[in-house]
């Protein structure tokens, strides 16, 4: 898939939560063909301790609009500057990179399909639901914080899908993890995809693998090029060791090593 670098003017910087702000882009062009789990490279300008570009996962592109939406997590100087910016200032973007989630073909037979989510893991879960629901499926989300307001971005969520919630404080839906949500035996699902922490990643690849279910999840290596040149990003595989960045950073559980 073709790469572009454009630069993108903020519409919006929306902070949702103490540790996360909303980012709303537009172009001057039209955006490119776009997969639900790819990602772009953001460049950081007026921060002297940021040398490399920042991988932010696609969270939702509006075409009609033609905005590209940005969940960031203000976890260093890099996020924490792309969280002050103010409509109208310019960011430079590399997108789009790596590979998407799997869109199952719509039959007649109702594919049901579960979009697990724990933290800002739940940034390409959203565009992906979009693009399930355009495809004619019914997504079901299940997703999990520490507690209600680190729940984010439900009422997007609830446009395009069912939305169950988890908190380990119990202060919004199922007290606990994700992986130990009552649907989990409730309903046999066909397709699951996941992205959060690596440990609840593993906790629904573990799940999906015992109920023989397609399971495809997205890796959050530290990735400082994006395009497999610096190697940071590297994931030891049944075929190798191979770069999350243009591998991935979608994997079908199958690829992994993860499972016994």
């Amino acid at each position: 898939m073709k790469k572009y670098m454009l630069d993108m003017t903020v519409k919006e910087c929306i902070n949702i939560h103490a540790n996360h702000c909303l980012l709303k882009l537009i172009s001057d062009c039209t955006l490119p063909g776009t997969l639900p789990g790819q990602f772009v490279q953001v460049r950081v300008d007026n921060s002297p301790a940021t040398f490399l570009r920042r991988p932010v996962s696609i969270h939702y592109i509006d075409e009609v609009n033609n905005e590209l939406w940005l969940l960031i997590q203000k976890v260093g100087d890099g996020t924490r500057m792309m969280s002050k910016c103010r409509p109208g200032d310019r960011l430079n973007l590399i997108l789009p990179l790596g590979n998407g989630f799997t869109i199952p073909p719509c039959t007649d037979n109702e594919c049901k399909n579960l979009l697990i989510g724990g933290g800002v893991g739940t940034a390409p879960l959203l565009f992906l639901g979009a693009r399930l629901k355009a495809k004619g499926h019914k997504p079901v989300f299940l997703l999990g914080a520490r507690t209600q307001s680190e729940l984010l971005q439900l009422q997007y969520f609830q446009a395009f899908g069912t939305v169950y919630t988890t908190t380990e404080d119990g202060s919004c839906g199922e007290k606990g993890f994700v992986t130990r949500h009552s649907i989990l035996k409730s309903v046999r699902f066909d397709n699951i995809y996941t992205c959060g922490p690596k440990p609840m990643m593993k906790a629904v690849a573990e799940y999906a693998f015992s109920s023989s279910i397609s399971c495809e999840v997205s890796l959050e290596n530290t990735m400082a090029c994006g395009i497999g040149a610096c190697l940071c990003c590297v994931e030891d595989t049944r075929e190798g060791n191979i770069c999350v960045c243009t591998e991935g950073p979608v994997f079908n559980i199958d690829k992994l090593k993860w499972l016994n």
